[in-house]
This record gives structure tokens, C-alpha cells and sequence, in this order.
């Protein structure tokens, strides 16, 4: 004869059983991570990067999908290398970063694909606009005995998704624009 167990009486068993994970903060090593992008044209592609920025990690080596990363840039300082496109990269034609002044990506779950790759899904909001994107991205390193590690990604966004689509006549540029992020970072003490 069978014996029945009421179902709600084995959930707390399993709760119990169940491993704890707990992400713990970590903080981006500024001097080894970048975000940059490129953005191709008729005449000459524009390849730059953010000066500014931050990143808010909650990192877990044993779960990595339980990780978050939620990054803030400074829309003021985009770097082309050329001051007068940066300026115009400001101003209202493109990033309008005056009444924008902040880029942001917030993960919503990541998923694990090898021990390596990741995809981390979030949304982005450029101009106030925010779509969802999935980033491919590699896991290079995790040192669990230094917690430090280093993750890197590349995805292509519509510049027009997020209100940035000025075209200009003479050098006509590209609707996507390829987006990389290298990041290292460290427990934060």
C-alpha cells in the first residue's frame, strides 16, 4: 500500500535542501574595462568610446545566472578622438545628452550557455528610450581565491530604436551601430 504525503508538506523539505545563492558586489577595474562602438559611414567610420561610466555588479561564481550587471555612462563624454563631431555627437542631432545626460543598461536574467558564454539580457536606454537586448557574451576569467574576473561582450544596436537618427547628406550613416564592452572587475572591499 502507497503511502500518501501531502504535497505543501514536502515543499519545506526541498526549500531546505535547496542550495543558497547570494551574489555578492563587485566593482569594475577602471584602468581594464572599456565600452566602445563603432558606427559606419560613407566617408569614415566613427570608432569611439565612453570615458565615463560605472558599473554595479552583483556577481555569482556558483549561479552565474543569478549575476547582474547594471551599467550608468555619462552621455557627455563620448570620445571620437575629433571635438567637433563629439560636440555634434552631444547635442540634440544624436545623443541629445544635455536633456539625456545618461546612458543606462540594467540586466534582467542572464542565461549560461557553456562554461564561458553567457547571454545577458537587460534594457537599454539611450534618449530615453529603452529596448530590451540580448548581449553574446564570454566569461573570460573568474579567480574565486582573488574574486576577480573579466567578462566581454558585443552586440549591434538601431540607432534609430532610440531616437538617434540624424542622417547626414553628405556622409550618409549606417542604421546599426556594433556596441563592445570589456569588463574587469573585483569584490568590492
Amino acid at each position: 500500500m502507497k503511502r500518501w504525503i501531502p504535497t505543501l508538506a514536502i515543499v519545506p523539505v526541498l526549500a531546505a535542501a535547496a542550495p543558497a545563492f547570494d551574489p555578492e558586489p563587485f566593482v569594475r577595474d577602471v584602468a581594464h574595462s572599456q565600452i566602445n562602438f563603432v558606427a559606419v559611414s560613407r566617408l569614415v567610420d566613427a570608432h569611439g568610446t565612453f570615458d565615463k561610466w560605472d558599473a554595479d555588479i552583483q556577481f555569482d561564481a556558483d549561479k552565474v545566472e543569478a549575476t547582474t550587471f547594471n551599467i550608468s555612462i555619462d552621455a557627455k563624454s563620448i570620445n571620437t578622438r575629433i571635438e567637433m563631431r563629439d560636440n555634434h555627437l552631444r547635442s540634440n542631432d544624436f545623443f541629445a545628452a544635455d536633456s539625456f545626460p545618461t546612458i543606462t543598461f540594467k540586466s534582467a536574467f542572464i542565461n549560461k550557455l557553456s562554461e564561458d558564454r553567457i547571454n545577458i539580457t537587460g534594457d537599454l536606454t539611450i534618449r530615453g528610450q529603452t529596448k530590451r537586448v540580448t548581449i553574446p557574451a564570454r566569461l573570460v576569467f573568474f579567480d574565486k581565491e582573488r574574486k576577480v574576473g573579466r567578462v566581454k561582450g558585443e552586440t549591434t544596436i538601431i540607432r534609430q530604436d532610440y531616437g538617434v537618427s540624424f542622417q547626414s547628406p553628405v556622409n550618409p550613416i549606417e542604421s546599426e551601430v556594433k556596441v563592445q564592452f570589456d569588463v574587469a572587475f573585483a569584490a568590492k572591499k
